[in-house]
């Protein structure tokens, strides 16, 4: 999605706001939308034309409350705004779509196998994974960014589940269809029919892999899936793929984007960092956890309230759908100043992009380290970068991400 420099909320009309149409995204702006709720309607409703309708909280702190407390916000309805009056055929089998003591019980054995420390002890295949996404040292030519980071949480994340890398395309192309079926670039036929084709292309694949691993087990995560327990069972086939989904579409939701909306925002914004590097390495943390306030790319999340529940602005019923706007509240001007300059001295440590409470991401180290890696040796190899065209913003409620980013790079002197 594009990101104003300085939103003019005082035209707003939030009567007529429509957060749920995915054109917003790709070919408007909804920070001067956002920023209008935080001040006047912080607990905003919006009706469909069929009937479904859903709050939106965009504050920080809401978005805090929304996330955490699983006793008056349910995850089992769904988590995404196209599930909205739907359900979910997930709901308490898959991590995301599961409430505690079921959450608890998968989350934890998972811990485990995503904790700093098991990850740490990856890094060197991390980073080969990583350096195959990026151009070689002294290209000075035409690179999508877009395109190229689509495949870094394949190859960091489908190599932890020991998926062949000659399959990365396709599950690059697949989890684009099921994160974002309205994009022009992933639908086929229709929303609906995009949806379908991806859920039985990524099941069936999974599926495969699954029951390979239960004859012949390895150290990858699917096997790991396979084998370990949830409470006093092991997971059954249906919840092992329905696990492999979710790990990998939340790999897709955050890291690529990530990368192309930084790099983006470096080149708008920061040239002289660019110019200057990294060489001690003491920055690139603080451009990594900046860059996700800033890219906040997995949007939206939605929630079901289970009690009656006030927050700023009014009161939510028992088993109203809320959806909270990741990208907002990492924007509210009560917790980050001047949140809409991308400040590479920020001390960014609250914003939520990885989520927050008990659904906070799970490869949230994962993707750190392969940030790092990715950032630092960007900047190792270039000391600029310009755009060649025009960004194509992802059509989606959900990622707030790029289909396209064609920039100029500019090598560093001796690379």
């Amino acid at each position: 999605m594009r990101i104003s420099a300085v939103p003019d909320a005082a035209d707003v009309d939030l009567e007529k706001i429509d957060l749920f149409d995915p054109l917003l995204y790709s070919d408007g702006d909804p920070h001067p939308i956002w920023t209008a709720m935080r001040q006047r309607a912080p607990l905003h409703r919006q009706v469909l034309p069929d009937g479904r309708q859903f709050w939106s909280v965009t504050r920080h702190g809401d978005a805090c409350r929304v996330l955490s407390a699983h006793r008056e916000f349910s995850s089992e309805r769904g988590s995404l705004l196209h599930q909205l009056g739907k359900g979910d055929a997930a709901s308490g089998k898959m991590l995301v779509s599961a409430d505690p003591p079921r959450h608890s019980e998968l989350r934890g054995p998972l811990n485990r196998m995503f904790s700093a420390k098991a990850v740490a002890s990856a890094e060197p295949r991390i980073r080969r994974a990583v350096l195959a996404t990026l151009p070689p040292p002294g290209h000075s030519g035409p690179w999508d960014v877009a395109t190229s980071a689509a495949l870094l949480p394949m190859a960091v994340a489908a190599s932890f589940m020991a998926f062949p890398e000659e399959d990365w395309v396709d599950l690059v192309q697949w989890t684009s269809m099921a994160a974002a079926p309205e994009d022009p670039s992933f639908r086929v036929s229709s929303p609906a029919a995009t949806l379908a084709i991806a859920h039985h292309q990524l099941f069936d694949y999974f599926a495969k892999h699954m029951r390979h691993r239960r004859a012949n087990p390895g150290e990858d995560v699917v096997s790991y899936l396979t084998t370990m327990r949830a409470g006093s069972e092991q997971l059954t086939d249906e919840e092992v793929v329905y696990n492999c989904y979710s790990l990998l579409l939340g790999a897709n939701a955050t890291t690529p984007h990530t990368v192309a909306g930084t790099i983006l925002a470096m080149a708008e914004h920061a040239p002289h960092f660019l110019r200057h590097g990294d060489a001690d390495g003491t920055r690139v943390p603080l451009l990594i956890e900046e860059g996700l306030r800033w890219t906040s790319p997995a949007s939206s999340f939605l929630r079901h309230a289970v009690q009656d529940v006030t927050l700023s602005g009014g009161t939510v019923r028992e088993g109203d759908a809320v959806v909270v706007w990741v990208g907002s509240a990492n924007r509210d001007e009560e917790v980050f100043s001047e949140p809409f300059r991308f400040d590479l001295t920020r001390d960014a440590g609250r914003h939520i992009a990885f989520g927050f409470g008990p659904h906070y991401c799970l490869g949230s180290a994962l993707a750190r380290i392969a940030l790092r890696i990715y950032f630092s040796e960007f900047l190792r190899r270039f000391a600029g970068a310009e755009l060649a065209g025009d960004p194509v913003h992802l059509r989606s409620n959900f990622i707030a991400g790029l289909v396209h980013l064609p920039m100029s790079l500019v090598p560093r002197a001796g690379t």
